[in-house]
């Protein structure tokens, strides 16, 4: 009587604070899911200090294992698995019915909890998504019991990344591990990694040992920490960013730079505007040798070769060997030359069989453009960045049959400040403001009829590292800024509302904070 007498005054504490915002079952879901049914039936209640849960694949054997943390972590309970499904009240099951990979269903009423999913990613997702039904319903979860809830669910967009920079601030594997268990508890499935820069290359290629700095990822580290990705259902792809931002490759090797750039000063953190030689023959064996270390460390399908902001002027427009190639070619512009040089890197890249990745080039840096860089090959897929230009790449990409991923530095640039006179400290060189209801107004589909959004595979936060000096800066610039992508990637237009949303942010804030995650605290949404 007692007990239950706190857990009634715990309840009331927590309703009546005046810095709480309404606590249930939908309270702190995000993204929000796509379907959901509460009513009035009777909870689950969870009596005892076991709770038997039937997996029906060991392909589930993680799944089972995040049930269990979860478990104990809500409830102080203990999971124990059984054999026989009838006698569970917690059932983990794979429903080939489900077409869409990560389509799941969430059921609890009173005599069990259930999630079928399409695949084990998806039982995950529901995982996560009953991690947040608990957050959110503390007082039912406060006396062991689960509110009535039917949740059908699957995403908007397949691909949810979010990208780091290790090469201008070196993030150790035990950091991108804790960023990477942040991440999945909202459904983002991919981890971008750029690799490579004017300011840093962090990653060991045995061919060219000088390419690493002081600090880099060693093959072990790379295995270690895609590894533990993949139990998680996190993709990891990697960026070497080519021609442009290789002046850390160009101090080491300057015989790869354009002819007249070769004896030039080039000092690693301080130097930029310079590229690899698209008319020397080297640059290409290089970099065969380079992709083939780099695929073979990853087993994700795809791998991001750069290709933005490239000084063509400064470098191939003088450049005797490049202009030899133009002649050759017949080329009239030097931009032509990014053919014949994706031509040569393209072709490493499927030699050892990943599918190419570029930053989304238009023919002008501004509004306004009409036309690509350079005629992109077709199973290139394309990341749109530059703000104020997505509409125009993302009607030239539909006409013309690439894929792209959404990432519209307005919306998805996360090293931008969040909030006047906030972090970025340093290296700010003017940056405009990404506020949090900014990052959630992205509609990845920008309005366009469902018919022009089928090239679109998904959206992507971008956190480059100039300012992020190690992982809590890190977690700080992303989040809560993440749950705004999360939600764009995931929900359905119709089933989103920033003013749903705010009230959402809160309880997650507070959840990421008890787990020891550096975040900032959005006050200017509860005004």
């Amino acid at each position: 009587m007692n007990r239950r007498i706190l857990q009634i005054i715990c309840c009331l504490c927590l309703v009546f604070s005046r810095y709480a915002f309404a606590q249930d079952n939908l309270s702190a879901l995000i993204p929000m899911p796509n379907k959901v049914s509460t009513g009035s039936k009777a909870p689950l209640v969870l009596s005892g200090d076991k709770v038997a849960c039937y997996i029906q694949v060991d392909s589930l054997q993680f799944e089972l294992e995040t049930v269990s943390s979860l478990f104990q972590k809500r409830f102080g309970l203990k999971i124990e698995q059984t054999s026989t499904s009838s006698d569970a009240q917690v059932r983990l099951l794979i429903d080939k019915s489900l077409k869409k990979n990560d389509h799941y269903k969430l059921s609890v009423n009173d005599k069990r909890l259930e999630i079928k999913g399409a695949s084990a990613a998806a039982v995950f997702y529901g995982l996560m998504t009953l991690d947040q039904v608990l957050a959110g319903d503390v007082c039912a979860t406060k006396q062991r019991t689960i509110s009535a809830i039917e949740i059908d669910d699957c995403p908007r967009f397949g691909y949810r990344a979010l990208m780091l920079d290790p090469a201008r601030n070196f993030l150790p594997v035990n950091e991108l591990k804790f960023y990477i268990d942040q991440m999945v508890k909202y459904k983002f499935n991919v981890l971008q990694l750029h690799l490579s820069d004017d300011q840093g290359w962090s990653i060991w290629i045995e061919t060219y040992p000088k390419l690493a700095g002081s600090r880099f990822y060693t093959k072990q580290d790379i295995q270690e920490l895609v590894e533990y990705a993949e139990k998680r259902h996190v993709q990891v792809i990697p960026e070497i960013d080519v021609p442009g931002h290789t002046v850390s490759l160009l101090a080491k090797y300057p015989d790869m730079a354009c002819i007249h750039q070769r004896e030039a000063e080039k000092i690693i953190g301080k130097t930029g505007h310079m590229m690899l030689c698209a008319g020397n023959e080297e640059v290409y064996v290089m970099m065969d040798d380079i992709i083939r270390e780099v695929a073979g460390m990853f087993k994700s399908p795809l791998m991001h070769l750069g290709g933005d902001e490239a000084d063509i002027p400064k470098n191939w427009a003088k450049c005797d060997l490049c202009r030899l190639l133009m002649k050759k070619k017949n080329y009239t512009e030097p931009a032509q030359l990014m053919i014949p040089f994706f031509e040569n890197i393209l072709a490493s890249v499927r030699k050892y069989g990943k599918k190419p990745i570029l930053w989304f080039e238009l023919n002008n840096e501004y509004p306004p453009a009409d036309d690509y860089l350079f005629p992109y090959p077709k199973d290139v897929v394309l990341v749109s960045w530059r703000g104020g230009m997505t509409p125009t790449g993302l009607d030239l990409s539909a006409e013309r049959g690439h894929n792209v991923i959404m990432a519209p530095g307005e919306h998805c640039y996360y090293d931008y400040p969040q909030y006047k006179g906030d972090l970025p400290e340093y290296n700010n060189w003017g940056m405009p403001m990404t506020t949090l209801e900014r990052a959630y107004r992205l509609d990845p589909g920008y309005g366009r009829p469902l018919a022009k959004q089928h090239h679109i595979w998904g959206v992507m936060g971008a956190l480059w590292g100039e300012a992020v000096i190690d992982i809590n800066r890190a977690t700080y610039m992303s989040f809560p800024r993440a749950f705004a992508l999360a939600e764009a990637g995931w929900t359905q237009m119709e089933n989103r509302s920033w003013e749903s949303f705010k009230k959402r942010v809160l309880p997650n804030v507070n959840e990421l904070m008890k787990a020891g995650v550096s975040v900032r605290v959005p006050f200017e949404i509860a005004r």
